[in-house]
């Protein structure tokens, strides 16, 4: 269904701006189509096509998250079940009227891009976003990113949440209560979110994930960042990480069906999809190590952020003049070996993924449900230079919390004992995988191979690394395989591919000590079983 509205012509007919307080506008574009989206954008400026018809286009200063910008409305129907912090600013009310007035105003004098979109593929939990962006490019990426309605949904549709998106409006701090002249605001009690002065397409997507953290809870349904594949009997598996710990490369496996790459539900009807494409990052990507993520950027359709390219729009993937996150937005269905319903039964195996550069957690431990827990809301990685901007040579401990803090709306312990409630119900096995640092840490050893690691995730899969015998780690107190056919023993027990076994012991201690500092926030509200299995040191 498309519409080219002319407000001075058809001022009755602003159905499609319905629920979001704009009554005019210069135009109005609803629902178009990737190719009517991306004529759009060429006509009016917007990016260039690459050689192979991606759509380029650059978002400005911001090339990432504004992370201080983002702000929950302090409203008083749910005012007591936000976790207020850094994460969630609070937003008077009435400085979130004002902003918002201020942008529908705005929104008022420009030509309007408006899609209709779903966030979740269970019909039962799904939300309906209607975004409105003055952007043609915008509104591709998020017809790309979420699940598209059929027509005859669309007839009907209705929205349960409101994006109000203007990336070229200057929010006043005077004015509006908020921090610069960018603000990302969300109003879980009007169901409104307001990004302004960002172009950068990826608060869009994280303010929907945001609502889904907040609403589904409440349903008994669990929000994870984290990947989810079907294998051939159709076990699921979910894979939690962090960046750079591998989630995606792990979980695009041949001989299993993704069901997607970043943001799922999980509750009685098993697990779905949030959304209906990818957002991968694609800095140095190779076609030999990433084939799939690589094909489906190189084609019609897919919209390429901060990617530079030469005049014949060659792309070239290893240039981060602009930014290192740089990032590529296209439908799943651009991937092959996908399970284009966006949903799979109960999980078997839930998988927490670590790249511990400082080489001392074991490859693969088997969790108990307690200890499942303690890893979700600690949330472990260790980042190195050239992964993230401004790291310094060491390697840096990373605590987000159930892998994705800057997105919970609500408590951490909402999420956790969510989790540890499903584990116990359909009876998951839980594994924590480090896919890091070998022989020594970053600078000394070697990063684990992606052949061991994918054939301890393969055994972990088919059932067979449940049966072996295990030994309990006398740092981490965790259940490590004594052996797996075809890994070398050193690998499995990282202390003994050390040359410098004291140095071992004192690197393991000091990460030991880290975990026991950063569970002190959870530890009064988790119960015992919990609190036992947390990484401690001895008495």
């Amino acid at each position: 269904m498309t519409s080219h509205i002319d407000a001075a012509a058809k001022p009755h007919h602003f159905a499609a701006l319905a629920g979001t307080g704009i009554t005019v506008a210069r135009a109005v574009q609803a629902n178009q189509h990737a190719p009517q989206l991306l004529a759009d954008s060429l006509r009016r400026n917007e990016g260039r096509l690459s050689a192979d018809g991606a759509l380029i286009v650059r978002t400005g200063v911001h090339t990432g998250r504004s992370v201080q910008d983002k702000f929950v409305v302090d409203e008083p129907a749910t005012a007591a079940d936000v976790d207020w912090g850094k994460v969630n600013q609070r937003l008077a009310p009435e400085k979130f009227a004002l902003l918002k007035a201020r942008v529908q105003a705005y929104l008022q004098g420009h030509e309007l891009y408006v899609q209709d979109l779903y966030a979740g593929a269970d019909p039962t939990h799904r939300v309906r976003v209607r975004i409105v962006t003055t952007h043609a490019w915008h509104a591709m990426f998020a017809r790309n990113m979420f699940i598209r309605p059929s027509a005859e949904e669309l007839k009907s549709f209705e929205p349960d949440y409101v994006i109000l998106h203007a990336p070229m409006f200057q929010a006043d701090p005077a004015i509006d209560g908020v921090r610069s002249t960018t603000a990302i605001a969300l109003s879980f009690a009007e169901r409104v979110v307001v990004i302004a002065g960002t172009e950068y397409a990826g608060e869009i997507k994280k303010s929907v994930f945001t609502i889904m953290n907040w609403k589904l809870p409440a349903a008994g349904v669990l929000p994870m960042h984290c990947s989810a594949n079907i294998g051939p009997k159709k076990d699921v598996a979910l894979f939690f990480g962090l960046s750079g710990t591998g989630k995606t490369t792990l979980s695009s496996d041949p001989g299993r069906t993704l069901i997607g790459d970043d943001e799922h539900g999980w509750g009685e009807h098993g697990v779905f999809n949030f959304e209906g494409g990818c957002y991968a990052k694609v800095i140095n990507l190779s076609r030999e190590a990433e084939p799939e993520i690589f094909a489906a950027s190189h084609r019609f359709g897919a919209v390429l952020e901060n990617v530079v390219a030469d005049e014949h729009g060659n792309l070239d993937l290893s240039d981060k003049s602009l930014t290192e996150n740089t990032r590529s937005c296209y439908p799943v269905n651009f991937i092959p070996n996908v399970e284009l319903s966006g949903r799979g039964g109960q999980p078997s195996n839930v998988i927490m993924l670590t790249c511990d550069a400082f080489g001392v957690l074991p490859p693969i431990a088997k969790l108990t449900p307690a200890q499942a827990m303690y890893h979700f809301l600690s949330g472990y990685t260790a980042r190195v230079a050239g992964t993230e901007k401004g790291l310094a040579a060491e390697p840096q401990a990373t605590f987000s919390t159930c892998f994705g803090s800057p997105f919970l709306p609500r408590r951490p312990s909402v999420y956790g004992e969510l989790l540890q409630k499903l584990i116990a119900q359909y009876g998951a096995d839980c594994w924590l995988v480090n896919t890091g640092w070998v022989g020594g840490g970053y600078g000394v050893g070697a990063r684990m191979s992606i052949k061991h690691t994918r054939a301890l995730i393969n055994a972990a899969l088919d059932g067979s690394l449940a049966k072996v015998e295990f030994r309990r780690d006398p740092f981490f107190g965790l259940s490590v395989p004594t052996a797996v056919a075809g890994i070398p023993n050193g690998v499995l027990d990282p202390r003994e591919s050390w040359a410098d076994k004291g140095a071992y012991d004192r690197v393991a201690a000091d990460l030991v000590g880290r975990f026991e500092k950063n569970f002190e926030q959870f530890a009064g509200g988790v119960d015992e079983a919990v609190r036992a299995a947390a990484i401690k040191a001895a008495a």
